[in-house]
């Protein structure tokens, strides 16, 4: 009996949502940057032109994978305090942002913000005006939490190790060639934090949130 042949894999359908996804899958792997419309087009086994069927330029694509990423972070509940809803958002925030760590630079450079762009800073100026701030004083809020979750974390990032393991590995190496007795406060800080058993950098993060949540709260009634 002669077994006919396998009906050949379906391509998957070509949609705007396939595209956005598979874009960000791409930037993922690579680390940094975005994918070039043909890489793209290649990964999705079509040709490039195929895509200009959904997206005129290469910038809506950009955004809608922007959009993805806010997507993914959690929004303030109705009814919780603004310092709760504000460090939950900014842990949610961090934590989307190591997983697409390209997305940094792409975050505020839009001009044409998707849905889930404009949902979430609505949330979030939401949440800060429901907390007693005035107009201003969220924007400010808003502002300076911004500039220091990104740049924490891109500082995290950018760091030559990924756990306290590696952290401690890179903090002895650095302590047996300090010439202590010329960088004396540097040698009692890393002897005394990075060589601590148990300290994670990563804890650095809470540290600064709090400072900059207890800022915030002494000032939101002076902002008018």
């Amino acid at each position: 009996m002669v077994t006919p042949p396998a009906d050949p894999p379906r391509r998957t359908a070509l949609s705007k949502e396939v595209v956005l996804r598979t874009a960000v899958a791409l930037a993922d792997e690579a680390g940094s940057g975005v994918p070039s419309m043909r890489k793209l087009a290649e990964r999705l086994g079509v040709e490039a032109m195929s895509l200009y069927h959904h997206f005129r330029t290469k910038d809506l694509i950009l955004d809608g994978m922007v959009d993805l990423v806010f997507g993914e972070v959690e929004l303030p509940a109705p009814g919780i305090d603004w310092r709760s809803a504000m460090r939950q958002r900014a842990v949610s925030m961090r934590g989307a942002l190591t997983r697409h760590p390209w997305a940094i630079s792409l975050m505020d450079s839009r001009t044409n913000p998707g849905h889930a762009t404009l949902r979430h800073h609505d949330a979030v100026l939401g949440s800060l005006r429901s907390g007693g701030f005035s107009i201003a004083g969220a924007a400010h809020a808003v502002s300076v939490l911004d500039s220091y979750l990104y740049g924490f974390t891109l500082q995290e990032l950018s760091l030559p190790f990924t756990s306290s393991a590696g952290f401690e590995d890179v903090a002895g190496s650095i302590m047996r060639e300090l010439p202590h007795a010329e960088f004396p406060h540097l040698a009692e800080t890393i002897a005394d934090r990075a060589l601590k058993p148990g300290y994670a950098y990563t804890a650095e993060f809470d540290v600064g949130l709090d400072l900059i949540l207890d800022g915030l709260d002494r000032q939101r009634e002076a902002w008018q």
